[in-house]
């Protein structure tokens, strides 16, 4: 069997890729374009294994090792082409089990030996990714340079460097996001809809973490009621947030519940638009979407002076 291969690689949350691209191009790096690729990771005892689908391309499969450390470290990887993605796919998921799938969109620069990753992977945001390409042979310390030069450049300091892959980060923010519908279901309880009889429970997380809840309260004088998003955005702003990162909204009945119009552009006054809300119903169906799916040619904050 062949030595793998073996790179040097550093990931970063990237917070400006704008700059990130304009920077690598006045180094001279030279742009081969944006790939879509869509990654499904299988469960294996030792190392990585990942199944790549991307366009323009074909399908490749990825098995490495790498330690998991903020810092520029040593990956040793093999690629073994594949024709029929579809049939591998299945096939290791029957075999082994699908541990989590990334998509994203890769911009793909290349820098004196370095691959440049600008990605914008869905569901967790923009980061940068840098593969110093090793011969073989190579003691690795021209790819340790060239990366750290890069990185350098990039601005990346130690609080941005990850250590985990992309699966990983996937992973997480799917328990979080399971933790966050489990607070908007537990304050759906304690909603007061004796009325309408249809309740109303939303949790939001903000950036920090934390995460704030709400549940409708009704009123004999109609009017007065309260939607359970308003309660929630009023708990966020007293305990001294302002913007949220993730939104989950479960009502009474069959159907996902979701947010009345007002509500919309309630959450618009704090969410970006390509933030996620899920919507939920108590008996178990469920949807998430963007806020600008929810909320298409809005009206935000910015448009005011």
């Amino acid at each position: 069997m062949s030595a793998p291969r073996r790179n040097v690689e550093l990931k970063a949350t990237d917070p400006d890729p704008a700059r990130s691209l304009a920077v690598c191009l006045q180094l001279g790096a030279t742009d081969e374009g944006t790939l879509v690729q869509r990654d499904t990771y299988f469960r294996v005892p030792d190392g990585r294994l990942k199944l790549r689908e991307q366009e323009p391309g074909g399908a490749v499969l990825i098995q490495y090792r790498r330690d998991d450390r903020p810092e520029a470290r040593e990956s040793r990887y093999r690629l073994v082409e594949v024709r029929d993605a579809g049939a591998a796919r299945t096939a290791l998921d029957e075999a082994l089990g699908t541990l989590a799938v990334v998509e994203k969109e890769r911009r793909l620069l290349l820098w004196e030996g370095v691959r440049i990753h600008l990605d914008a992977v869905a569901g967790l945001g923009s980061f940068v990714e840098l593969e110093g390409v090793a011969p073989a042979g190579s003691d690795l310390s021209g790819e340790h340079d060239r990366v750290a030069r890069l990185s350098e450049a990039l601005g990346i300091d130690e609080a941005r460097i990850l250590s985990d892959s992309y699966s990983d980060l996937v992973l997480a923010a799917e328990q979080s996001s399971e933790q966050l519908i489990a607070a908007a279901r537990a304050v759906l309880e304690r909603a007061y809809a004796p009325y309408s009889r249809y309740r109303v429970g939303v949790a939001l997380r903000a950036p920090d973490g934390s995460v704030h809840v709400g549940a409708n309260v009704e009123n004999a004088a109609y009017p007065l009621g309260n939607c359970a998003e308003a309660s929630a955005i009023g708990a966020m702003v007293a305990a001294g947030r302002t913007k949220i990162v993730e939104a989950a909204v479960i009502g009474d009945g069959e159907e996902p519940c979701v947010p009345c119009g007002g509500c919309r552009q309630r959450l618009r006054e704090f969410m970006p638009l390509d933030a996620t809300v899920h919507l939920l119903a108590e008996k178990g169906a469920r949807a998430s979407m963007t806020l600008e799916e929810l909320l298409p040619r809005s009206f935000g904050p910015e448009y005011l002076p």
